[in-house]
């Protein structure tokens, strides 16, 4: 209904009905005049010339772009690197289809001697390791590929490998000495030794709160640690562990000390004992165990991961490299 003003309503009928008639060819049913429908037609038009192609925004507006820029994907890999991954994908997959036992690892509530075996052989152990140190000298695209057929057939396998170079030995590749490369690196990649990430603590995980301590020696050669960890994936059968622990540093502006995060490049030995491996109700054949620092004697040249004090950072950098791998062992189809 059209309602006309008060100062229309006062001019003679027939002028009143001529305006009426006039003002019913320029409103359309929605109430809006010629001229504002026309507006507002024109930014309906504009609006969908710069509609987002993105595949991600037609998914929530209920739309599939078949032609947005993530359809041909983009290619990371030279050439080279494409080959050399083609020419891996067929051995891996075959050693998890013929070789490879997941019932029966789960059934030993470990990784299968024959099996660990045959990774070792595969270079599954360095698959991020520099060739020059022992390794395959994979990228970040390469090893998610190559995880995500791990993940595809046992997840088990997949946390013990993940475990060991996704963020056991991730600090020494990140943020260790040449020296310290040099000496662990290439018995890590052979599988000859394994390696686990000791962050997680009874009263703390990831926000690094924690409590074991490590003390300088008054001569300056080496730490000593103690204190304890727990559910750490490979703890029960890791050689070399990554331990975050509290060390007193001092304030560079006031001398004072205060406690800060330090890594630390550990080895199995007196002093530092496995409790039994955690009963668990899936992915069994992944050792997860606490640890138990007494009284360890840490070498200084095995300190300072990323700089005496820098831990936490050093901590988060390694999960944050790690945890893409993760995430391409569950990725499988």
């Amino acid at each position: 209904m059209i309602r006309l003003s008060r100062s229309v309503l006062r001019l003679p009928a027939a002028s009143v009905r001529a305006y009426a008639q006039t003002v019913e060819t320029v409103v359309d049913k929605d109430g809006l005049s010629a001229t504002e429908a026309a507006s507002q037609t024109v930014r309906v038009s504009q609006k969908r010339e710069v509609e987002s192609r993105s595949f991600a925004v037609g998914m929530f507006n209920g739309l599939i772009h078949t032609q947005s820029r993530s359809s041909p994907s983009p290619s990371v890999l030279s050439e080279d690197q494409s080959q050399f991954l083609g020419e891996l994908v067929g051995p891996v997959s075959r050693f998890f289809q013929e070789v490879n036992d997941p019932a029966l690892n789960d059934d030993l509530q470990k990784v299968d001697d024959k099996s660990m075996a045959g990774l070792k052989e595969l270079g599954a152990f360095g698959l991020q390791v520099p060739v020059d140190l022992g390794g395959m000298g994979l990228n970040n695209t390469q090893y998610a590929r190559l995880v995500e057929i791990v993940g595809l057939h046992d997840l088990g396998v997949g946390i013990t490998l993940g475990a060991h170079q996704s963020i056991g030995f991730k600090g020494i590749l990140l943020y260790g000495t040449e020296e310290q490369k040099t000496k662990y690196l290439p018995r890590l990649a052979s599988g000859e030794t394994i390696a686990a990430f000791c962050l997680t603590e009874p009263s703390s995980g990831s926000d690094a709160s924690i409590r074991t301590t490590a003390k300088m020696s008054p001569c300056g050669r080496f730490y000593t640690l103690n204190g304890g960890k727990l559910w750490i994936s490979n703890g029960g059968i890791a050689d070399v562990f990554t331990v975050f622990a509290k060390t007193q540093i001092p304030d560079p502006s006031t001398g004072e000390m205060k406690e800060k995060i330090t890594a630390f490049i550990v080895e199995r030995g007196r002093r530092c004992d496995p409790w039994p491996p955690d009963k668990k109700l899936g992915i069994r054949a992944s050792n997860t165990a606490a640890l138990h620092f007494d009284e360890v004697r840490v070498p200084a040249e095995n300190v300072s991961l990323g700089g005496e004090g820098n831990g936490f950072k050093v901590a988060m950098n390694i999960l944050n490299n790690g945890r893409f791998g993760m995430a391409a062992a569950l990725s499988a189809p």
